[in-house]
């Protein structure tokens, strides 16, 4: 007799149980000599240790066709959980299991979909800090949370922490009305909306509220320690050199970071430079930090982004030809 209990986390518990758990009574039927108990996003296996180890073989299949898709048909359940052939089992083999990141509410899946998304989260596995550099809309910021949500459901680190510098996007916003969090908010707004995409909106809430994930401005991280944490510094070219070397300091025992930024879109006074350049040249040869340029094949906005980027590129290196 032995027992084994398996996480569903990662996919919508509603696509593997089935309306009215059509899905885990054929389960159950397909495994009658096992006890099967469901509980929350844990299904627990009691039998049998042959029975036990061919059960959660099957589930893991299905668990991986759920990341890589979203739905499973019934008829492919029972497909699966049937099939012993080597040709349907490999039919249902994820041959790429870094593409699918985090498991998003209403069967949205959140997947490295360029080259160099996927080089991210390579880099990210591989080393404690990474730069991603690269222009607007090539997804940079989007994968460097769904890498940290990931983190987070596989009990890699404790906590999110997500920050960036608030710095006006070339307009004076005036007065903003409210408490100090409604005022920092609208710079934040990108982060929050990347975490609508990957967690349900009650477990979000609850996550913010208990400070597991916590969004705040990068001037706040100035004397912390930030242990057992992935934490995001986003729009990093906003950031000036003392900023920056304040920010990478923080990073504590078990921490991954990643420096996400776009050097063409400076919002710094004239007066301040960006430290961004300056981080990225001198970290060059460092182990442990990897270094991710992308560029406008990466964009995954709409169409015409990829077109602009590569007009005002255009533009800029005829402006450095001109004399001055």
């Amino acid at each position: 007799m032995t027992e084994k209990i398996i996480n569903l986390e990662t996919v919508n518990p509603i696509e593997f149980f089935g309306v009215n758990n059509g899905k885990l009574d054929i389960l159950k039927k397909k495994f009658p000599l096992l006890k099967i108990l469901s509980r929350g996003t844990q299904i627990k296996l009691s039998g049998a240790p042959e029975q036990v180890d061919n059960a959660k073989e099957k589930i893991d299949l299905i668990v991986q066709y759920l990341e890589r898709n979203g739905h499973m048909s019934e008829n492919y359940f029972e497909q699966i959980l049937g099939g012993d052939d080597a040709e349907t089992v490999d039919n249902f083999i994820d041959r790429n299991p870094n593409d699918i990141l985090v498991f998003g509410p209403n069967g949205k899946t959140v997947r490295a979909r360029t080259a160099n998304q996927k080089r991210m989260v390579v880099g990210a596995d591989k080393n404690d800090i990474l730069f991603a550099i690269g222009p607007a809309g090539t997804g940079k910021t989007y994968t460097a949370v769904a890498l940290a949500v990931r983190a987070l459901k596989n009990k890699i680190v404790k906590k999110i922490i997500l920050t960036r510098p608030a710095v006006e996007a070339g307009e004076s916003l005036g007065f903003l009305p409210g408490d100090l969090k409604e005022k920092i908010d609208p710079y934040l707004r990108p982060l929050y909306d990347a975490l609508d995409d990957m967690i349900p909106a009650d477990k979000l809430g609850y996550y913010m509220s208990n400070r597991t994930i916590e969004i705040a401005p990068l001037a706040y991280m100035r004397g912390r320690t930030l242990d057992n944490a992935f934490i995001i510094l986003d729009e990093a070219q906003n950031a000036t050199d003392l900023q920056l070397k304040m920010f990478l300091t923080r990073i504590g025992a078990n921490a991954k970071a990643i420096i996400t930024g776009d050097m063409t879109q400076v919002d710094l006074p004239k007066n301040q430079k960006s430290g961004l350049e300056k981080a990225v040249r001198i970290l060059k040869n460092v182990d442990g930090i990897s270094h991710i340029m992308l560029d406008e094949e990466d964009v995954v906005r709409h169409r015409l982004v990829k077109a602009i980027i590569r007009a005002y590129d255009r533009e800029k290196e005829r402006e450095q030809q001109l004399p001055s």
